[in-house]
């Protein structure tokens, strides 16, 4: 069978149900049970757990899902957002404006929740300020080396106006070295020690280094520090590091940097210019 006959077989059994009225759990039920056909899964749960309207598209939908999957093979453990469309008679995975071309992914914003907004997280600025900026940045993202310490530099003289939150997000499989790097910054910040993100991007390292020696060597010149292997392996680093990479996950964040301004994601990365 092709893949637009398939695309059409999905289309016509979801349809045949979406008409009733809990459109959520039989949007979950479905999902459940085609998943549940694939051999490489042992078990899986699936939720919807936010229901977003679509800007200029009232008949549709986004459902963000979420997966909780074993696999079969090596009894993985498998935690996933997906986004899947309907409205209300079909449900799709892939959407797009036929005019613009544009897929309907780009016109989701996942909302960044009060709960985010942790102590751990906030780098400058006052908790009560007018304005909560979020950064999810790898230390070692060209982009990011020269964007982000810019950006905070703005937004730190201005304590009440601006709550700078700064989540890590190496992203290991192009900048291995960027997990040990942020391993090491959130090890020194237990410790006490302030202004180590905006430090932490001047560390400089080949962004595919292994050696874990050679990581630490260098973050610890610059930060005239002496964090060591036992302080990267250690429950405190491990937790805030899974923390960050929760939210990441949650908000589907899926490129560094990226911008949060005042609850809503920032794709201009500018509005904190703006801000009065």
């Amino acid at each position: 069978m092709s893949l637009m006959l398939k695309l059409l077989a999905i289309i016509l059994i979801v349809s045949s149900f979406l008409k009733a009225d809990d459109l959520n759990q039989k949007v979950e039920q479905f999902l459940e049970d085609n998943f549940d056909t694939n051999p490489n899964i042992e078990s899986i749960k699936v939720n919807i757990k936010e229901k977003i309207e679509i800007e200029g598209f009232k008949d549709w939908s986004a459902f963000v899902v979420g997966l909780d999957a074993v696999l079969k093979k090596d009894k993985r453990h498998v935690v996933q957002n997906m986004i899947w469309y309907s409205n209300g008679e079909v449900v799709t995975k892939e959407l797009y404006d036929l005019k613009s071309g544009k897929n309907m992914s780009d016109l989701i914003s996942m909302p960044f929740k009060d709960e985010y907004y942790k102590k751990e997280n906030l780098i400058y600025g006052n908790e009560n300020a007018k304005h909560k900026v979020a950064i999810f940045s790898d230390p070692l993202c060209p982009f990011c080396r020269q964007f982000v310490p810019e950006v905070i530099n703005y937004m730190k003289k201005e304590p009440d106006k601006f709550a700078v939150y700064y989540y890590h997000f190496p992203l290991e499989r192009i900048h291995p070295a960027a997990v040990e790097l942020v391993k090491a910054a959130i090890a020194l910040e237990l410790q006490g020690r302030k202004d180590v993100i905006l430090n932490l991007y001047k560390v400089e390292i080949n962004p595919k280094e292994r050696s874990n020696e050679k990581i630490l060597a260098a973050f610890n010149k610059v930060m005239k520090s002496n964090i060591n292997m036992a302080d990267l392996i250690s429950k405190e680093v491990s937790d805030q590091l899974k923390s960050d990479l929760k939210i990441v996950s949650e908000l589907m964040v899926n490129g560094t940097p990226t911008m949060f301004f005042d609850g809503k994601i920032d794709k201009t990365k500018n509005r904190y210019k703006e801000a009065k």
